[in-house]
Formats: C-alpha cells, structure tokens, sequence
C-alpha cells in the first residue's frame, strides 16, 4: 500500500511539472549555476562540455520494488534544446524515499548523439558515464576529463538504503 501510494503521488507530480516546461527550465539553469558554483569539477567540465542534461528533482521511492522519475532539460550553447524524462526502477532488499539532483555533462558528439538518436538512452549502455563523487569533483579538471559522458548527484534529501537489481533510461519528452 505504501508503495502505491508513493508510486501514485510521484505520477501525479511529475505530471504537474511536466505542464510547465518554462518552470522546468527556470529550476534546471538554477540548479545547473549552484552546482557549477559550487563544485570546481563541475565548473571546470562546462567549459568543454557540447551540451549538459540537467534532472533539478528526481523522486525514488521503494519497498522492495521500487521506481525514480524525473523531468531535466539538455542545455547546448547556454540554451534549451530539449526535455527529457528519467524513469527506473528496482528490486532487492531496499527502503525508503528520497529525492536529489542529477547532471550529465557530455564531452563530445558520439555522446550526445547517443542520447539524441535513439529512442531514449539506456544508462549502463553506450557511451562511457563516470559518476562524480564529492571528492573527484574537486579534483577533476577538463584536462584530466577522459570519458565520454560526467554525471553529477547532488541536493540529495531523504533516505533510501538497499541492495538491488536498477534499470534506469532518459527518454526525450514530445514537443
């Protein structure tokens, strides 16, 4: 029951957020300039960065099964050229909720056409992602940048232990 009743509280958001693209924007650069202000890595990675995939709020939520979604914006050049979804979900010992931030900075094209060509973007299938954590962020710079595809997690609020099975894909949102 807690479940459904999260899972049902989580479709009815996002659909809200969804309806207001200008909104989701607005949120998406203010997010993308605290993190960039605040983590030198990150800072560093937008100088050479095609384009950076900005999630402001992604809800996860589980009890054994559970499920994550958001709705971000993919900046190129400083502007919006498109919205797109996250969604996943998982099974294993897990419980709880939480809800946090998410960037990808995409290093070059064969990334970004990764997610731009296909029907969605599988993670863990693809182009190489690195997850950045707290530490490397303050060490990483653009010359020590190597991989295809940086992802940041930040604003993380709630709380969320386990130990599962995750799929997660980013989908672009019609016009």
């Amino acid at each position: 029951m807690f479940l459904i009743a999260v899972l049902a509280a989580l479709v009815g958001s996002v659909a809200a957020l969804a309806a207001d693209r200008t909104a989701l924007e607005r949120d998406a650069q203010n997010t993308y300039q605290k993190l960039i202000a605040r983590v030198s890595g990150a800072k560093a990675l937008s100088r050479d960065a095609v384009a950076v995939l900005v999630f402001p709020k992604i809800t996860k939520a589980g009890l054994v099964i559970g499920g994550q979604y958001g709705d971000g914006v993919l900046f190129k050049g400083g502007k919006a050229v498109g919205f797109y979804n996250t969604s996943g979900a998982s099974y294993g010992l897990q419980a709880g909720a939480q809800q946090y931030g998410y960037a990808m900075f995409f290093m070059n094209e064969k990334s970004l056409n990764a997610l731009t060509a296909n029907d969605g973007f599988e993670v863990g299938v693809g182009p190489s992602i690195v997850v950045v954590d707290q530490g490397m962020g303050k060490s990483l710079t653009s010359t020590t940048a190597k991989d295809d595809i940086y992802a940041f997690i930040f604003s993380q609020k709630g709380l969320m232990a386990g130990l599962g099975l995750q799929g997660n894909k980013i989908t672009r949102l019609s016009e």
